[in-house]
C-alpha cells in the first residue's frame, strides 16, 4: 500500500537527497587531486549518476512495487550496492590508499549528510511511515549528525578524550542505521501477514533512493572510521 504525501515533500528530498553525494565526491576530489588521480573522483561521479538513474528506472518499471520479503528494492539495489562497497572497493588499493591519506575528522564530516533523516520524521508525520520506526530512525540519523561536529572539533583540538569519543560516537551511528535496516525489514515481514502499515513508502521513488544508497554508504562510512582508529592505535 502506498501512501500519499504533500507534493512538496517529493522534490525538497530530491534536493536533499544529492547532498551526500556531492560531498562523498567532493571528499574523494580533494583526498586525490595531491596525488593526480583525477580520474579518480570523476569515476565516483559518473558510478553515483548511473546509479541514481538506475534506481529511477528501476522503480518506474514497477520493480519495488511488490511487497515482499526481503523488500525488491534491497535486492535490486541495497544487496549488490553493498557488495561492491565491502567486497570490491574495500579491496582496491584505491581505496585503502584514500584512507591512509583522508584525515579522520574528515570522515565523521561526512556524516553532517544524516541530517537527512529528517525526512523520517516528516513522513511519519503524514502518517507515511509507521512513528515508533520513523522517529527512532529519524532522531536517531539527526543527533548522529549533529553530535559528529563536537566530535570534529574535539579531534581538530586533539582533546585527550577525543579517540574515545570517535568510537563512542561511531558505534552510536552504526547501531543507529543497524537498527534501521533491521527494523524496516522487521516492520515489512510483519505487513506481509498482518496487513498493517509497513515501511512502503521507502520503495517508493523518490523516497526509494534511502534504502538503495544509505545503509550500504553509511556503514562503509563508519567500517572506514573503524579502520581509521584501529589505525592510529597500531
Amino acid at each position: 500500500m502506498h501512501y500519499s504525501v504533500p507534493e512538496w515533500l517529493s522534490p525538497l528530498f530530491l534536493i536533499a537527497i544529492c547532498i551526500p553525494f556531492i560531498m562523498i565526491v567532493l571528499w574523494v576530489r580533494k583526498v586525490t587531486f595531491t596525488q593526480h588521480r583525477h580520474f579518480t573522483y570523476k569515476a565516483v561521479a559518473i558510478f553515483y549518476i548511473v546509479y541514481l538513474l538506475y534506481i529511477s528506472l528501476a522503480s518506474f518499471s514497477g520493480w519495488f512495487d511488490k511487497v515482499s520479503f526481503p523488500p525488491a528494492v534491497l535486492l535490486y539495489t541495497t544487496f549488490p550496492y553493498a557488495f561492491l562497497l565491502f567486497g570490491v572497493i574495500s579491496n582496491l588499493k584505491i581505496y585503502q590508499n584514500i584512507l591512509e591519506k583522508t584525515n579522520l575528522e574528515d570522515l565523521v564530516k561526512l556524516h553532517i549528510f544524516r541530517l537527512i533523516g529528517v525526512f523520517f520524521v516528516l513522513l511519519a508525520f503524514y502518517d507515511a511511515l509507521p512513528k515508533a520506526f520513523a522517529y527512532v530512525a529519524g532522531f536517531g540519523d539527526i543527533i548522529t549528525a549533529i553530535s559528529s561536529i563536537f566530535v570534529v572539533k574535539a579531534i581538530q583540538t586533539k582533546k585527550s578524550y577525543a579517540k574515545k569519543l570517535t568510537y563512542f560516537w561511531n558505534i552510536f551511528g552504526t547501531i543507529d542505521i543497524l537498527f534501521t535496516a533491521i527494523a524496516a525489514n522487521v516492520l515489512t515481514k510483519i505487513s506481509i501477514e498482518t496487513g498493517s502499515m509497513g515501511v512502503d513508502t521507502l520503495a517508493v521513488f523518490p523516497f526509494c533512493i534511502i534504502p538503495a544508497f544509505a545503509p550500504p554508504t553509511i556503514l562503509f562510512l563508519h567500517w572506514s572510521i573503524f579502520k581509521k582508529l584501529q589505525k592510529k592505535s597500531t
